[in-house]
């Protein structure tokens, strides 16, 4: 049976946390007494920080981090320890995202996504599990919807994301006998800006509209994060946004294997070319502005 553990009085480090996903689960740790130390290379994390509440004597703070720089990330929890003594709970939030096949894409770009969404989660872990550790504490590590399906138009950012959940795999095995708990996000769609500049470009926006449920459901960013919170506070192992995913992870198979290739590659011929030029085209639009 899982665990119900308050977040209130808990000191929980969020990375990507000046906006989107990572933004909207800050503020809901913070309503729930939380203190809340927000990371993100935007400067962005300062008003987030400064909006968070204070129900109950917590207090929160942002830092202008970046999780590919491990010496960033050292300095970051070196300030947390000063500040607040220990680390409770890490949100490895942090991700980036841009729609197009790898013909479309410059090779920095597809390595920086995997850089980000990936390595940044394993340079975040690294970075704090001495801590979390000392805390018998929570990672939620946050996957997606992409690790539980194969797609054109989005090679890097599935391959990391599925990366996320093998990583999660196994260091929850490494740490469970310390009292460490792990838990894996597989959001699917929410309504965040990155969503919001993705679903701009025409064939991005058809081709969600055109897979199966549930992976076409698009979630409100504060429905995304209370289910995070929930999770959290019951150390789950495994969070599903829209919950219907949780079925989907048992037969995954299904969307991965030769069938599914064979019912994608039948539209892939039309698709993928209108993919390619509704992208080309956004970046011309993007460069000329």
């Amino acid at each position: 049976m899982k665990r119900n553990t308050s977040v209130a009085g808990k000191v929980a480090l969020v990375t990507g946390g000046g906006s989107g996903i990572g933004a909207a689960t800050a503020r809901s740790l913070a309503d729930r007494g939380a203190h809340v130390v927000v990371l993100d290379r935007s400067r962005s994390v300062e008003t987030t920080a400064s909006s968070l509440s204070r129900v109950a004597g917590n207090r929160h703070r942002a830092i202008q981090g970046d999780v590919t720089d491990s010496r960033s990330l050292t300095e970051a929890v070196d300030e947390i320890i000063a500040d607040y003594g220990c680390v409770d709970i890490v949100v490895a939030n942090a991700g980036v995202a841009e729609a197009g096949t790898v013909a479309t894409s410059e090779i920095d770009t597809l390595a920086r996504t995997v850089d980000v969404n990936l390595v940044g989660v394993m340079r975040t872990v690294h970075a704090t599990l001495g801590h979390v550790t000392a805390q018998r504490g929570y990672y939620l590590l946050v996957s997606s919807a992409a690790a539980l399906k194969n797609v054109p138009g989005g090679s890097a950012y599935a391959a990391s994301k599925a990366g996320v959940e093998a990583f999660g795999g196994a260091l929850r095995l490494e740490v469970t006998h310390k009292g460490v708990a792990v838990g894996v996000a597989h959001p699917a769609w929410i309504r965040t800006p990155m969503f919001a500049a993705q679903n701009d470009i025409v064939a991005v926006r058809e081709g969600i509209q055109k897979l199966p449920w549930p992976f076409d459901v698009v979630t409100d960013v504060d429905e995304c994060a209370e289910a995070f919170v929930s999770g959290i506070e019951h150390r789950s192992r495994k969070i599903y946004v829209p919950a219907a995913l949780a079925a989907v992870d048992k037969v995954r198979g299904l969307f991965t294997g030769r069938l599914w290739d064979i019912a994608v590659g039948l539209r892939a011929s039309s698709t993928v070319p209108a993919l390619e030029r509704d992208v080309l085209e956004a970046r011309t639009m993007g460069g000329a502005q």
